[in-house]
């Protein structure tokens, strides 16, 4: 990373207002709420109801979003409305950051801590300009008291996703696991060979 780079991952996303206050971006986050094809398939009451607790979000390109191993003080979700994200995990391993996807628009980042409470297991990183819509885990429990239809559908669908992003693990791990075992395969074979 150049020194630049650095200089722009340490600064702050700005929140400049709630989600509804800009009603193109706000406009923009019930659209996606209401998708089927989303995660979410809200009701348009549902959507709007979600929308008002949310705030802006602004990140520059090469900013950090979400930082691998921030604690309970940082839970919140984002939900990316412009831009793209690189998602890393092990940033401070020995053999250093792994990819695990790029997300666009329509994309959920945080949704892990945002309802476990706990350190965050990834880092997400700006691709590019992103704006998104920021759900504080306060804003999520203010919106359960409130809404709670809308908060308690909003977090089977994050649920639902979660699981869906685990099954896609679970497969991952068999081919790495067969990968590892042709590999170990193959040392084997060359091992024996080199012995004759």
């Amino acid at each position: 990373m150049n020194p630049n780079d650095a200089a722009q991952s340490t600064v702050p996303p700005q929140r400049t207002r709630p989600l509804a206050d800009v009603p193109t971006l706000a406009a923009q986050a019930v659209a996606v709420l209401r998708s089927s094809q989303a995660l979410f398939a809200l009701s348009a009451d549902e959507a709007h109801a979600v929308v008002g607790y949310m705030q802006v979000a602004s990140y520059a390109k090469g900013a950090t979003l979400l930082r691998e191993g921030d604690g309970s003080d940082r839970a919140e979700m984002l939900l990316l409305l412009d831009g793209e994200v690189n998602v890393d995990v092990g940033i401070e391993a020995a053999a250093g950051a792994v990819p695990i996807a790029a997300l666009g628009p329509g994309s959920v980042l945080g949704e892990v801590a945002l309802l476990d409470g706990r350190p965050r297991s990834a880092q997400c990183t700006a691709l590019s300009p992103v704006r998104a819509a920021s759900l504080s885990r306060p804003a999520l429990e203010a919106m359960l008291d409130a809404h709670p239809r809308a908060a308690a559908k909003l977090m089977i669908a994050l649920s639902r996703h979660i699981s869906e992003r685990l099954r896609a693990m679970g497969q991952q791990l068999l081919v790495y696991g067969e990968l590892t075992a042709s590999l170990q395969g193959e040392l084997d074979r060359v091992r024996g060979g080199g012995r004759r």
